[in-house]
């Protein structure tokens, strides 16, 4: 069943770009942009990935994208994870960006955009993996800055699919960014939005209400509300569920305790990804096979997970018919 699952055709609907800067790379990217670390080795810097919640998680996450600078530093880091994405089968990913912590670093969104974006465009022609990228905003900031960082982020609108919603979500209700959301959905952008981890299952349905999110990513604590739960099983809102990420972060105490298989039994819209892989242990496959050991799922409960995410990805109908037969193949040939 490893084997089976390691070569499964995949989508990748939940990932911060910046959550996929390995100890190695930080280094090396500390080394080329003369940037002093506070660690002295990479042993050193795996040993600090015990958090003790998402703030911790947090400190350690804007610490160490400081290593990136030029458009160089965001294409090597993006072709590290497409590398990494291609050893996992992954054929479409939609990844996050973070433009407001670099540009408090002086670090203009066109650098940003330009090394992520020519890293993608290399994927594809080499690999054939897809992608979109989703401009993220910082809920622990105000919306202000966010309205600031979405006009900023215009002029390269055509590198963009959709905008998100992540960092710290105790005490910022997604209602805090009513106004941002209602800008990027009449320019025409997809609406993504964390909610559920840490927070209640009240922020996703504010995340759906107020802000019209079409995914939303965690939704751990949907089950907490009934009717929250029957809305999201008849609208078909997928979930990205970051099972790894939550063990890391423990939001739960372990994976055998995850609300993994309530939320599948419920017909909740479940998908799997893998979040920030270089802190919480693992690509996708790391989180299919942490999975599989905790619940040992079914092949059928496995190609209705992938379904699942040919459903929720933001793609053209005739990419998600290709991305559809590739899995139905691959469950029919294996």
């Amino acid at each position: 069943m490893n084997a089976f699952l390691e070569s499964l055709p995949k989508i990748e609907l939940h990932l911060h770009i910046e959550g996929t800067l390995e100890p190695e790379l930080m280094f090396e990217l500390a080394r080329r942009n003369d940037v002093t670390l506070p660690f002295d080795s990479v042993e050193q810097v795996r040993q600090a990935y015990e958090f003790e919640d998402l703030q911790s998680f947090l400190n350690l996450y804007y610490q160490g994208m400081n290593v990136l600078y030029t458009e160089q530093d965001f294409f090597d880091l993006t072709a590290a994870y497409l590398k990494r994405c291609h050893d996992n089968a992954v054929m479409h990913t939609e990844l996050f960006f973070d433009p407001q912590a670099h540009l408090a670093r002086g670090v203009s969104i066109s650098t940003q955009v330009a090394g992520i974006t020519r890293a993608l465009d290399e994927a594809e022609a080499t690999y054939g993996i897809t992608s979109g990228l989703i401009l993220s905003f910082l809920r622990d900031m105000s919306e202000e800055h966010a309205l600031e960082t979405y006009e900023a982020a215009l002029p390269y609108r055509e590198h963009f699919i959709g905008v998100g919603l992540d960092s710290a979500e105790v005490g910022n209700p997604p209602e805090k960014f009513e106004r941002v959301f209602e800008r990027a959905r009449s320019d025409g952008f997809h609406v993504v939005v964390h909610a559920g981890e840490e927070g209640p299952a009240e922020y996703i349905k504010g995340a759906l209400e107020v802000l019209k999110a079409e995914r939303i990513d965690h939704g751990i604590r949907s089950l907490e509300d009934p009717e929250l739960a029957k809305t999201l099983v008849e609208r078909r809102i997928p979930l990205t569920v970051c099972p790894l990420s939550n063990v890391y972060l423990k939001t739960v105490p372990d994976m055998s305790a995850h609300p993994l298989p309530a939320l599948i039994e419920h017909g909740l819209c479940v998908t799997l990804h893998s979040d920030d892989p270089a802190y919480f242990g693992g690509y996708m496959n790391a989180n299919f096979l942490a999975v599989q050991a905790a619940f040992d799922f079914s092949r059928d409960t496995w190609h209705t997970l992938s379904l699942n995410a040919v459903e929720a990805a933001f793609v053209n109908d005739t990419r998600r018919a290709a991305l559809r037969q590739r899995i139905e193949t691959y469950f029919e040939q294996s």
